[in-house]
C-alpha cells in the first residue's frame, strides 16, 4: 500500500491517525474512527478480487486495538459499487478463477461481520449486485436521500444469490425477492422502509450524521460493543430457546467483566462511567 502520511502511536489504547492510498482505496484514521473510501471509479468501484483483498486488508487493520472504535465504508464516485468485476467472470477466465471470485467476496463479507467494532456503510450513490450486498452486510447503512440500491443479476444472465443471502436478513422476503426476480432498483426511501438502510438523510447532512452514531458508539465500552455484536450474529443462526440460553450466558459474562461492573457503579454513583475497553 502506497503510503502518503501516517502517524502511529505506538502503545496500545493510544489514538493514532493514519491517511495511506493505494489504487482501489483511501484509508483515514483519526480519533478512532477509520475511514475506508472505494477509490477505483473507472470500474464503477466494482468488487475486483484485489478491490475485495484491499477492503479485506483494511477492515483487519490492527482490528485488536482498542484504540479503534468504528469503521466507516464509503466510496468516491456516485456509483458506490457496481458489484463484481464481470471481465474476471468471463467464461475465459476458467472455473477456478470464479470459484476464487466468490470465495473473495465471502471472506470480505465475514470479516465486516467478525469485526470486533461496529462497520458503518456510508452511501452517496448507486450500490447495486454485490456492492449492494456489502452495504447490506454492514452492521449499519446510512444513505443519502439520493442513492439507489439494486440486485440486477438476472438482467445479465447471471442471478444475485449472494447478495440475496445479505438483503434476504434484512428486508421482508416480497421486497428481497422484488429487488431479486425484477432486478429493478429501488429508492433510499424504499430501502428505509424496507429495513435495508438504517437512516436516509439529505445529501450534506450525510457525513455528521454517520459522524453523530459514531460518536455515540464511542460513549460506550469497546469491548462490551465488541461481545453485543458477535452475540447478535451468533445468535441469529439459533432456535428462539438456544438464542435464550445463550443470551443468559452473555448477559453474565458481560456483567461480571470489568467494564460491565463499572457500568453499574457509575449507574449508582451518578456518574460517568471511565471504561477500560477490555
Amino acid at each position: 500500500m502506497q503510503r502518503i502520511f501516517q502517524r502511529i502511536r505506538p502503545h496500545l489504547g493510544l489514538r493514532r491517525n493514519i491517511s495511506s492510498s493505494n489504487n482501489y482505496l483511501i484509508i483515514k484514521e483519526e480519533n478512532g474512527t477509520r475511514e475506508i473510501t472505494l477509490n477505483h471509479e473507472k470500474t464503477r468501484n466494482s468488487l475486483s478480487l484485489d478491490m475485495m483483498s484491499n477492503i479485506i486488508k483494511a477492515v483487519n487493520l490492527n482490528k485488536e486495538d482498542i484504540s479503534l472504535r468504528a469503521i466507516i465504508l464509503s466510496a468516491n464516485g456516485n456509483i458506490f459499487s457496481a458489484g463484481h468485476n464481470l471481465k474476471e467472470l468471463q467464461e475465459s477466465t476458467g472455473i477456478n478463477q470464479h470459484k476464487l471470485v466468490f470465495s473473495k467476496a465471502s471472506e470480505l463479507m465475514k470479516s465486516i461481520v467478525q469485526s470486533p467494532v461496529p462497520v458503518i456503510a456510508k452511501v452517496n450513490g448507486f450500490a447495486a449486485a454485490a456492492g449492494c450486498q456489502l452495504v447490506a452486510t454492514c452492521d449499519m447503512i446510512i444513505c443519502s436521500e439520493t442513492s439507489k440500491f439494486s440486485t440486477p443479476g438476472a438482467n445479465f444472465g447471471v442471478f444475485c444469490s449472494t447478495p440475496g443471502i445479505a438483503i434476504g436478513r434484512s428486508m421482508p422476503k416480497s421486497r428481497a425477492m422484488y429487488m431479486l426476480l425484477t432486478g429493478e432498483p429501488i429508492t433510499a426511501q424504499e430501502a428505509y422502509e424496507s429495513g435495508l438502510v438504517t437512516k436516509v438523510v439529505p445529501t450534506q447532512d450525510l457525513d455528521s450524521e454517520v459522524n453523530n452514531v459514531i460518536e455515540k458508539i464511542k460513549l460506550k465500552s469497546r469491548s462490551v460493543i465488541s461481545i453485543g455484536k458477535e452475540f447478535y450474529y451468533k445468535q441469529m443462526d439459533m432456535g428462539l430457546f438456544d438464542a435464550y440460553k445463550f443470551g443468559e450466558d452473555i448477559m453474565v459474562q458481560t456483567i461480571s467483566s470489568n467494564d460491565g461492573q463499572e457500568g453499574i457503579r457509575s449507574f449508582v454513583e451518578k456518574r460517568e462511567a471511565v471504561w477500560g475497553h477490555k
